[in-house]
């Protein structure tokens, strides 16, 4: 690991926005922010430029940036902390720990911005709203909850068109082109995150979704979903 590394996870221990594993602070959010504002998560946050930027959009609620790379999460709890954003925090951990944070409930919204798509169809189960992720979305999110995706990868967008579909899942938001919308755009999309710049997927549009789960998720529609993408079922 290199020196800058280093000393940055070095630096994140002593920040009071972030915390590393926190299983202890089931039901106790409120408490840590001092308020009883809606919670919204960023998840696999990197640098947490969409908990920054919505923290600044909505000062009436709170948000947490969750990513493992401390390095990354270092640069977002920095800004907050400097632009006194008392309504941001981060979490270092993996994503599949969530429920261990947070009661049922607790949380209002997620956002999962700009995902490693995992392309390959043997790493599918990684990627971030395949249903395997979404049963933990469903364990902590309130009634009604939304799930907000938004990527620059064409095959992500399909396939959770896809989860969505075959899962009957109420769709609040879809766009194939966030941009297309021109002034019309949302506040919250105009925010973009250093993977937003880099256009790694080449596809020259941005894409957005945001639905709810609040339906079962029934494990045998897995494999279902498993045969469509190998084109075993159309």
């Amino acid at each position: 690991m290199g020196q800058k590394k280093l000393i940055r996870f070095e630096a994140i221990r002593s920040f009071k926005n972030v915390l590393e594993y926190p299983q202890e602070m089931q039901g106790k959010w409120k408490e840590f922010f001092g308020n009883e504002n809606p919670l919204t998560l960023e998840l696999a946050c990197g640098k947490g430029e969409y908990a920054v930027g919505l923290g600044r959009l909505y000062p009436q609620r709170n948000f947490i940036g969750i990513d493992i790379k401390g390095n990354r999460i270092w640069r977002g709890a920095k800004t907050a902390l400097d632009e006194g954003l008392d309504n941001v925090a981060f979490v270092r951990s993996h994503i599949d720990k969530i429920t261990d944070y947070f009661k049922p409930g607790e949380v209002s919204e997620i956002w999962i911005t700009f995902p490693d798509p995992q392309l390959r169809e043997s790493r599918a189960k990684k990627r971030l709203t395949h249903p395997k992720f979404l049963r933990l979305y469903q364990r902590i999110l309130k009634p009604g909850g939304l799930v907000h995706l938004k990527t620059d990868s064409p095959d992500l967008y399909r396939f959770t068109r896809l989860v969505i579909s075959i899962f009957g899942l109420e769709v609040e938001a879809a766009s194939d082109n966030i941009h297309a919308d021109g002034d019309n755009m949302k506040p919250e999309l105009k925010i973009k995150t250093h993977y937003e710049g880099l256009d790694i997927a080449q596809s020259n549009r941005i894409h957005y979704l945001s639905f709810r789960t609040d339906k079962e998720l029934p494990a045998e529609k897995d494999e279902v979903l498993k045969q469509m993408l190998s084109g075993t079922i159309d």
